[in-house]
């Protein structure tokens, strides 16, 4: 028998007779406490959180990755013993930030690869688009655990093939009990002026991975979180669907396969005669409260306007005069040296940076379509077919160096769009139809998302929480 507990989101406690394997564990508010809560809130009550053998890292997003959480673990000797085996993808930056955490017996994984710990195999499963021993920037992997007589999958985020479900039959045959993918997340969607809506045909494609793999049940997994405070809007241009609309499609899906929903708290014990669920029988988790109800889908309502962050009249002073400082004396220099100044050049754009403070805002312009070098103008000129509007605050970081794209394009106060064209010879020239790989903003090309920027980003939560007292 294997008994699998949900912590809370993709945190999942699973026991056999005798070893414990503790996943992707994110205790705290993540994504440095500032934007999401786990929904439904929980009570934890960490002292009960049994010694683990296991701790499993299914990759590097915040959702999954919480260096928070991993710091209270990395000096809690009672859950992480000195012979606990630490699972994780081969990924620098998470590499790093273990080591620098102080975790021992860090094992990289191999998809495929048979990990015996005591009376269960573990069997890493690889994602379609990011193998777990590639060097993509984000590899993940799913999780096969089998106790001899039972097999449980943790699917997680990873998205598989026919091929890939075919050889996790050949090695197990069918599963028990699978943890499956239900919700796209569309959240970086509302800042990039993109489709808010269901994207069917990823949706279908965790439809298709169930009545595939056909296990003897089902439940949906993870995406247990909503926005907060006063960026809570973004709840309803965030999560195109609900864990029980999704159980309600599979029934009509598949409905040869049994289905049920699970969440903080709840308690499978899967045997080789089936499942059984105990709703909120965890001694150590449960709901605090059915918050739910404050994610719902509705992209249409009222957007609050872009705002700076700071109340403080004097750090709002210091920050706009940062802001103005690169604007009227780098912004051109470093615009006019990009390698993407031709392309800005070729689809004649007109360029529009809006910088929101406290009381109103400030545009600044740029026509790439001038025919001498292109000029800052501070204000409207009309036409803008490329904008960025972003709060003096998060602006002021970038040009710091003290925040990253993870956290400014999932904030609620920064918005792009484009509609770009070119009119020449009698005739409207298009850009490729994958216009979102095409024409980068401005403000990504100088300050980069790269491997740097968010290595710095989970360095800076190491430097606030490695060695604090416990939470």
């Amino acid at each position: 028998m294997i008994k699998t507990t949900l912590v809370g989101h993709a945190c999942l406690l699973i026991q056999s007779k005798e070893t414990t394997i503790l996943t992707d564990p994110v205790w705290s508010d993540y994504q440095w406490e500032e934007l999401q809560v786990l929904c439904p809130s929980i009570v934890l009550e960490k002292d009960k959180v049994p010694p683990v053998d296991v701790l499993n890292i299914s990759h590097r997003h915040q959702d999954h990755f919480d260096v928070r959480t991993l710091a209270y673990l990395a000096q809690n000797e009672r859950i992480i013993t000195p012979d606990t085996i630490i699972l994780a993808p081969k990924d620098k930056i998470l590499l790093e930030v273990l080591e620098e955490l102080e975790f021992k017996n860090v094992k990289v994984v191999t998809d495929f690869e048979s990990i015996q710990v005591k009376d269960v195999t573990l069997m890493p499963t690889p994602s379609r688009n990011q193998l777990s021993t590639s060097e993509d920037d984000y590899p993940e992997h799913g999780l096969l655990v089998n106790d001899g007589e039972v097999t449980i999958w943790n699917e997680v985020d990873t998205i598989v093939s026919p091929e890939i479900i075919e050889r996790i039959l050949q090695q197990y045959g069918q599963i028990d009990l699978a943890h499956v993918r239900f919700v796209p997340l569309i959240e970086g969607n509302f800042s990039y002026h993109k489709q808010t809506e269901l994207p069917l045909s990823e949706y279908c494609t965790f439809l298709n991975v169930v009545k595939t793999l056909a296990p003897k049940m089902v439940v949906a997994g993870a995406a247990f979180f909503r926005y907060r405070d006063e960026i809570g809007f973004l709840n309803q241009y965030s999560f195109p669907t609900t864990m029980e609309q999704f159980t309600r499609d599979l029934a009509a899906f598949c409905p040869e396969l049994p289905c049920s929903s699970f969440s903080h708290g709840d308690v499978a014990y899967v045997t080789p005669d089936g499942v059984r669920f105990e709703k909120q029988s965890s001694d150590f988790v449960r709901i605090r409260e059915d918050d739910s109800h404050l994610v719902t889908f509705k992209p249409v309502l009222e957007v609050p306007a872009i705002k700076t962050k700071t109340t403080d009249p004097t750090e709002h002073a210091r920050e706009m005069k940062v802001v103005e400082d690169f604007l009227e004396n780098c912004l051109m220099e470093r615009i006019l040296n990009s390698e993407l100044l031709g392309g800005w050049q070729h689809w004649q754009i007109v360029y529009q940076l809006e910088v929101f403070g406290q009381e109103g805002s400030q545009p600044w312009t740029i026509d790439f379509a001038e025919p001498d070098k292109p000029k800052l103008h501070k204000g409207d000129i009309g036409k803008i077919n490329l904008y960025e509007g972003i709060s003096s605050s998060e602006l002021c970081a970038l040009i710091e160096s003290t925040t990253s794209w993870d956290y400014v394009t999932l904030c609620g106060n920064y918005r792009t769009f484009n509609n770009i064209y070119r009119v020449t010879d009698g005739r409207v020239e298009l850009p490729p139809e994958d216009r979102s790989n095409y024409a980068l903003e401005p403000l990504m090309d100088l300050f980069p998302w790269d491997n740097n920027m968010d290595r710095e980003k989970y360095m800076k939560d190491v430097r606030r929480w490695k060695g604090k007292p416990a939470y």
